[in-house]
């Protein structure tokens, strides 16, 4: 049974891959985190309000672990604007340091790790 959960939320598309090893799915992460920042920012929408792409996602990456009542989770959300908001924890938040893609998988391996 893997031990790790790789959870890809780009616009309306969600994929999930199961991992044994968490580097193979950091890899993974960091590869999704690259694609999405390669395509560019998004552009502001007008609705009822309006949304600048700051504040928009674009993209959450995720990898979770095993257990029953707070497993170890980390993730990047992709703004609008390409910047990346890195976190720990799945209900209360923490943010991590991060200002690349390589700089939020390594704040995400230490999180998860220790």
């Amino acid at each position: 049974m893997a031990a790790w959960k790789l959870t890809i939320r780009d616009g309306s598309d969600v994929r999930r891959t199961k991992y044994d090893d968490l580097g193979a799915a950091l890899e993974e992460a960091r590869k999704a985190i690259d694609d999405v920042l390669s395509r560019g920012p998004l552009k502001k929408i007008k609705a009822i309000r309006d949304y600048e792409p700051e504040i928009q996602v674009k993209a959450r990456v995720e990898i979770s672990g095993k257990g029953l009542f707070s497993p170890p989770t980390a993730g990047v959300d992709v703004r609008g604007d390409n910047s990346l908001v890195a976190y720990s924890g799945a209900v209360a938040r923490r943010p991590l340091e991060a200002e690349s893609s390589g700089q939020a998988v390594e704040a995400m391996r230490e999180a998860l790790s220790g």
